[in-house]
């Protein structure tokens, strides 16, 4: 995982390679992660068909 300041965000905002996640640390301490658009997608669908599978189990326990 890259890490990086405010100010290296603003100024190579252009030229960032997302190829991992980035967290971007003000004052030594983590404010906020980038992260690929795509991965997100990737794992945010991931994660919603986990939730169904585990809803889907816990309704067919009942």
């Amino acid at each position: 995982m890259k890490t990086g300041t405010v100010i290296y965000l603003k100024e190579h905002s252009r030229n960032l390679s997302l190829d991992e996640l980035m967290t971007v640390m003000q004052k030594d301490k983590a404010k906020c992660v980038i992260i690929d658009i795509e991965q997100y997608r990737q794992e945010n669908l991931a994660l919603h068909e986990l939730m169904q599978l585990a809803e889907k189990s816990l309704s067919n326990q009942n």
